[in-house]
């Protein structure tokens, strides 16, 4: 992607529906609990605050952000807890002022960032449209636990063709975390966008094939629903495989979520 500006403008519409969701929430509602063991709507706010943070020294102080990475190092198991435990704890007006103020700088640091410039991140060196697109993916995954919370559906946008792509794209990446070798070959995509228009990665001739909607595709890559409870299909071994293990964000395999009316 040649201009990330698509991608941001996407990035800040995400965002905005979002904060249009937590905006006026009671300090009971802030409290709620998420689908995410031990996460409340707090700690989901707080992961987004904390990790936009996180992105915006990437892209303006690299040195600051390797301090970043070397603690993330001596605790890789409970270093993402411990920054939503933080940011949880703060007032909830605060807490919603400081996640607005680093969108924002975040926004702007990559309107202004030079183009083809590359930025670090936790794993490899990331474009400016790339940082876009992973926080665009966290912050709709993490606005779906905020929403199941509230009791509220949040109705789906052509926004996810960003996630798409970047589910498709991290294939070889979800096989590597999980000890496997990628398949040696491209897989065939197809997903049917929420406004009906067919979405299509990969070659047309693939061996290989999956095919379904594209909000199934995305709640599976980013692991807000169990495979089972999604209308994807698979043709091929390597092609089924992935839909086990497929993950879009960075960092050691997730735990996933239980298929519907299972117990953990």
């Amino acid at each position: 992607m040649a201009d990330p500006t698509p991608v941001i403008d996407d990035l800040r519409a995400e965002s905005d529906e979002l904060d249009l969701l937590v905006g006026e929430l009671s300090p009971e509602q802030w409290a709620l609990s998420t689908p995410a063991p031990g996460w409340s709507v707090a700690h989901q706010v707080a992961h987004l605050a904390w990790t936009d943070r996180s992105a915006l020294l990437a892209v303006t102080d690299p040195d600051a952000f390797q301090t970043l990475v070397e603690k993330a190092l001596t605790a890789p198991d409970s270093f993402v807890d411990e920054g939503a435990e933080e940011g949880a704890r703060l007032p909830p007006a605060e807490l919603l002022s400081a996640w607005r103020a680093g969108r924002t700088a975040l926004d702007r640091a990559l309107r202004a960032a030079p183009p083809g410039a590359r930025f670090p991140w936790y794993g490899p060196p990331m474009s400016g449209a790339s940082m876009a697109t992973a926080r665009l993916m966290e912050t709709w995954a993490h606005s779906l636990d905020i929403a199941e919370a509230l009791g509220v559906v949040r109705p789906p946008s052509d926004r996810l063709r960003h996630v798409a792509r970047l589910g498709v794209r991290t294939r070889d990446f979800a096989h590597t975390v999980h000890g496997l070798t990628p398949p040696a070959d491209e897989f065939r995509v197809e997903l049917t966008a929420p406004s009906g228009e067919l979405w299509a990665f990969g070659p047309e001739g693939a061996a290989q094939r999956v095919t379904g909607p594209a909000l199934d595709f995305c709640l599976l890559v980013t692991q807000r629903a169990h495979r089972r409870d999604l209308a994807l299909t698979a043709a091929g071994p390597d092609a089924d495989r992935w839909l086990d293990i497929a993950q879009a964000f960075a960092g050691p395999p997730g735990a996933g979520r239980a298929p519907k009316g299972a117990e953990r």
